[in-house]
């Protein structure tokens, strides 16, 4: 950024983000693959733009348009989102700025599920350990759920809605209204999804239906232009029937609230200021009994967890060329637990029974990033962190699967804590091509601290804690690509080479003496990924246009010397656009090879490997209607020839009572959908 020279910085910024205009799709495109990469390592998309396959429900859904990223399936919803073989804790999620950690410690709740898509203007994908300012850990990639900021020179209004309808009696409902003038503006934004149970190719019903609900009031002042204030307030709940497990999730609430600074402009060395606090509340419950006929005891479980953070940021520019980002950031969360007593819950209700504190974890970070422009063509951005991380185990005893039934022992690391000082940094060099394109090469480097997942709902190697004995995991990764947009072609080529250390392997049906069943640990292992992704679009004329992706990924366990668990195969997308303005249509081919790389009973916190699976290939076709800009009708049918088939990182089916059990979580058959937008202001 060169802020003493106003051509200079129009250049430098023109010649940073050649490909900007790729990264704000039309909002009545309908997307089949995110857009090319408009910066080095960064895919930004509109979240209420109409996608196929059908409109997302949930954060993780959203985010498979991006090559490189997949779901693991659990039912109709709450999918946990994997980009590049890496899940979890691995992948930074943050809404608004702010972390939103789940309840449940099977993993029904990842900060996905309380995504709900609609009450959100902006996604961002960061990719790699590139970035130092959106918090600890993100080695895999950081994902940015944003609003954008509101100002109203002249008092004004706007209204956003959209209506959703779909085969499986799926239907999606968002009302987005906000309205104000120059000293400030109030915004409230409703959503509504709900889905029937789906049926896969073969025509079984999988057990997979969920209803989804959130509320969101938003107050900002703003005393001039460059001057923010706001306050933001959310209430959301869910219920989702899950096909892979003994129990449904029957309460997903969440409290959130807000308090958001911004200064920008401010001149001289200081150009911006920022500040941010945030609470957030889960309280979740899972049952046997709410969405499916009860076998055996009634049981119940409620977990919650309290969040809280801040942030502050201050944006420097010590020269003409260079900008230079420092600030800190502070979370905590606090996890407890309550069940069912003794006889179930027919006999003692998991609401009378107190709360126990389970786990508590503190971090606190401070941070600096730096960009430098050498000249209007190259520049060199890096950045350093640094995270104090505490973690304490509260729990004084475990509960044992012996047989059939869960026996509480006594917790080796009962009042055991944990700190450590945790390192992150980074490196980048970019290079542009007369406004054509960027090639880019960077080094980054990432310690992620081990989640409660992995410390407190695992046992370890020789114990029956992980507590203790799970090592901080240290990633290294070397990223490198190129963008290209020359003409009619927008184009991308990303590639990465990651070592991992003590990279945390989550095994199931461990061998330890005297257990059956076999217990879930958690160890560590070193390990290796690479690949990379690729996507290009293509205006074949004004009318036609093409888009193609792929992406691939190949990991290792060097300690063990086999394939890494729960790593999806390689991906191929393929769509075919025509728009003439008012009518459109599309076509979407995603072919998936055949998964052959796997270990049986490894994997991470959310799935292990059971075995190879096929390859497939799934068509879908799209249209659109438009009357105007602010009034669109888009419809599509997904999976049009019924395929049956499962992603090979997909959870496997459990037998529930009046479905038949299913191998894996097969994907939906054929749908139909329907979607209706409109937007006044």
């Amino acid at each position: 950024m060169i802020r003493h020279h106003p051509k200079a910085l129009a250049l430098a910024i023109a010649a940073a983000f050649p490909l900007a205009t790729l990264a704000e799709e039309s909002p009545d495109t309908i997307v089949v693959t995110a857009p090319p990469m408009s910066t080095p390592l960064s895919v930004s998309f509109d979240p209420r733009t109409a996608q196929q396959p059908l409109p997302a429900n949930d954060g993780a859904s959203l985010l498979k348009t991006i090559p490189g990223m997949n779901v693991i399936r659990k039912g109709g919803t709450d999918g946990d989102p994997v980009f590049r073989g890496m899940a979890a804790s691995r992948l930074n999620i943050l809404l608004d700025g702010e972390q939103i950690l789940g309840g449940c410690g099977m993993r029904m709740d990842p900060p996905t599920a309380y995504i709900f898509p609609d009450a959100y203007e902006k996604v961002t994908l960061l990719k790699g350990p590139q970035s130092v300012i959106h918090g600890a850990g993100a080695s895999a990639g950081t994902v940015l759920f944003e609003r954008k900021p509101t100002y109203y020179a002249e008092p004004g209004w706007s209204l956003n809605g959209s209506v959703t309808g779909a085969s499986f009696g799926r239907h999606d409902e968002l009302l987005d209204l906000k309205g104000g003038n120059a000293n400030g503006y109030v915004r409230g934004i409703v959503t509504n999804s709900a889905s029937d149970d789906y049926k896969d190719g073969d025509g079984k019903t999988v057990h997979s239906r969920y209803k989804r609900n959130s509320s969101t009031a938003i107050l900002g002042l703003t005393p001039d232009r460059d001057t923010r204030l706001e306050f933001s307030a959310t209430r959301s709940d869910a219920e989702a029937a899950y096909g892979d497990r003994t129990m449904d999730g029957s309460k997903f609430e969440r409290s959130n609230y807000g308090l958001k600074f911004a200064k920008e402009r401010i001149g001289g060395l200081v150009d911006k200021v920022e500040a941010q606090l945030y609470y957030n509340y889960i309280d979740h419950v899972m049952d046997n009994y709410s969405m499916r006929k009860l076998t055996g005891t009634a049981m119940a479980k409620n977990p919650d967890r309290t969040t809280t953070g801040g942030r502050i940021a201050v944006t420097l520019l010590p020269g003409s060329s260079t900008q230079l980002v420092l600030g800190a950031d502070q979370q905590s969360n606090i996890h407890t637990l309550r069940t069912s007593g003794k006889g179930g819950e027919t006999a003692i209700s998991y609401l009378s029974q107190p709360r126990t504190e389970d786990a508590n974890f503190d971090n606190v970070g401070v941070f600096a990033e730096l960009k430098h422009f050498l000249n209007h063509e190259q520049r060199v951005v890096a950045g350093l962190r640094s995270d104090r991380w505490q973690a304490e185990d509260k729990r004084r005893t475990i509960g044992i699967l012996t047989g059939t039934m869960t026996t509480p022992v006594s917790n080796p690391t009962a009042n055991a804590s944990r700190t450590q000082t945790l390192s992150s940094g980074f490196a980048r060099y970019e290079q542009d091509f007369g406004g054509a394109g960027t090639t880019y090469v960077g080094l980054g480097h990432s310690e992620r601290a081990p989640d409660y997942w992995e410390l407190f709902s695992k046992e370890g190697t020789t114990s029956t804690s992980a507590f203790d004995s799970i090592k901080t995991e240290k990633t290294n990764q070397l990223d490198g690509g190129i963008t290209w947009n020359s003409g009619p072609l927008q184009s991308f080529v990303s590639a990465f080479y990651n070592r991992i250390d003590d990279y945390v392997l989550i095994q199931s049906n461990y061998a330890k003496p005297g257990r059956s069943p076999l217990p879930t640990i958690a160890r560590n292992i070193d390990a290796t990924t690479w690949g990379g992704e690729a996507g290009a679009n293509y205006a074949f004329t004004t009318a036609w246009k093409g888009m193609a992706s792929l992406a691939y990924v190949r990991g290792n366990n060097d300690t063990d010397d086999r394939a890494l668990g729960q790593i999806p195969p390689l991906e191929v997308r393929l769509g075919l656009n025509w728009d003439n303005g008012t009518w459109s249509a599309g076509s979407l081919l995603r072919l998936v090879s055949r998964q052959d790389r796997y270990s049986v009973n490894e994997g991470n916190i959310v799935g292990q490997d059971f075995g190879a699976t096929g390859g497939f290939g799934v068509f879908s076709v799209n249209g659109a209607y438009r009357w105007k800009k602010s009034t669109q009708i888009a419809f599509g049918v997904d999976n049009l020839f019924d395929k049956t088939y499962a992603e090979s990182i997909s959870r496997s089916g459990a037998a529930i009572m009046g479905y038949e059990q299913i191998a894996r979580m097969n994907e939906p058959g054929r749908a139909f959908w329907l979607r209706a937008r409109i937007a006044l202001d």
